[in-house]
């Protein structure tokens, strides 16, 4: 069997969370498919920026093909182009300009996946809303299954992916709140679909000591990994925290790990630890009494899915359904929807070590269970073998005509997605 992932850049130094998802699937399926990756020349997510050389390399054993960007992203026309279909009356030729100015747009990695013929059983293709998931599945239909990462925000409100999410062969999910979500939005229930997620590259042994001698750590601290940015809820955390610490003298650090893009405040209870490498991340991220997870906004958080595997509880943002749905369904983590119940959560977790130590267990085994590799691996095994002995049941919608392109009869994506369900999904999803 032969799989192609599609995916918007690739590497072994590229952690994005869709790009590293990427990577995870394509090194574990390679036991047992013949796997290569289709990928851009950026690197960089925001410009889109050719850095790699075009053509063939290859990263952990892995064949990649690497397809030039046609343009950069400009920040100023993305921005017009997203205001307006997100917040006007629209046409559907407004969206696809919108897609590709988003990008990275490459024609030339399009063309490579329309003329291969059968050379692929499968395509997977990871994050909807970007252009090459979007004409990947368009130019390979009748072998594309869609890995959406999709969180809730307007672009899914867009009329383009209907037809993608109804039309591909089948739909790897990241949680049941974004399978409820795009499910709503599309209509697209007769797709095969099913809740996989992804796992991770969890050491067979830490030690938070080590952690602790390297870069002055003391118990209790709670730890943030990740982008440090506005658009992840960071700025509410460090007001949130600064609040709790000004009023508790004996309040906790906060340890942030990653690269920052909002500044980090100058605060005795701060520390910025910058970018660790696995060994240094996952050892201080055993020895915290928390991860904590402020944004609003997620498909899947794997660095949750970390802390819990490690056995750390998770404090999370209440009003992100994933996050609050992950919590409820692992037993494994507290949740907060402003200052003050972030500090009673907190004040609980720190002055309970029992609570603590039965939410680290609940947080091992639901990860054993839901997220361990052959777990991952079997799911997507399963689809292909389901896909491999079945016919397409549907076809992928043309697009509509050049003067039905032009119409203005679109409604903002922003109210559409306002009328979506909400809310964390606990029991299982049909």
């Amino acid at each position: 069997m032969k799989v192609a992932i599609v995916v918007q850049r690739y590497g072994a130094d590229i952690n994005g969370g869709a790009e590293l998802h990427a990577r995870y699937i394509a090194e574990h399926l390679a036991p047992h498919a013949e796997m290569r990756v289709l990928t851009t020349c950026a690197r960089d997510y925001l410009t889109w920026r050719n850095e790699f050389p075009p053509g063939a390399d290859q990263v952990n054993g892995i064949p990649v093909e690497r397809f030039p960007v046609e343009h950069e992203r400009s920040e100023a026309d993305f921005g017009l182009r997203s205001d307006h279909v997100f917040s006007r009356r629209h046409s559907l030729d407004e969206e696809l300009a919108w897609l590709d100015s988003e990008g990275p747009a490459s024609p030339a990695l399009i063309d490579r996946l329309r003329t291969s013929g059968g050379e692929f059983d499968f395509v997977l293709l990871f994050c909807a809303r970007y252009y090459h998931a979007y004409h990947g599945a368009r130019a390979a239909p009748d072998r594309a299954i869609l890995v959406p990462t999709a969180e809730r925000d307007a672009a899914l409100g867009l009329a383009l992916f209907g037809p993608v999410f109804r039309g591909v062969r089948a739909i790897m999910y990241n949680s049941p709140e974004e399978q409820v979500l795009i499910r709503a939005a599309a209509s697209n229930e007769h797709v095969p679909g099913v809740v996989v997620g992804i796992g991770s590259e969890i050491p067979d042994s830490v030690e938070p000591k080590r952690a602790a001698a390297a870069f002055g750590l003391r118990e209790p601290y709670l730890i943030y990994v990740g982008r440090i940015d506005a658009n992840k809820g960071c700025g509410e955390l460090f007001d949130f925290f600064i609040r709790y610490a000004d009023t508790r003298p004996a309040a906790p650090t906060l340890v942030l790990v990653g690269k920052p893009v909002l500044k980090v405040p100058d605060h005795p209870r701060i520390r910025h630890l910058g970018f660790l490498d696995d060994r240094d991340k996952f050892d201080a991220m055993a020895g915290a009494a928390a991860l904590v997870m402020p944004s609003y906004y997620e498909s899947l958080s794997m660095v949750a899915l970390e802390a819990w595997a490690l056995g750390t509880p998770v404090i999370a943002n209440a009003r992100c359904d994933v996050l609050l749905g992950q919590c409820l369904r692992s037993n494994a983590g507290l949740y907060y929807a402003g200052a003050a119940e972030f500090a009673a959560v907190l004040d609980r977790l720190l002055d309970d070590r029992s609570l603590a130590a039965t939410l680290g267990r609940n947080g091992r085994q639901f990860y054993q269970q839901q997220y361990s590799w052959p777990v991952i691996e079997g799911k997507y095994l399963d689809m292909f073998a389901l896909l491999s002995s079945n016919r397409p049941a549907h076809r992928m919608e043309k697009l509509p005509g050049w003067l039905a392109r032009r119409q203005r009869s679109i409604r903002p994506a922003a109210q559409l997605l306002d009328e979506l369900p909400s809310g964390p999904v606990v029991g299982v999803v049909a």
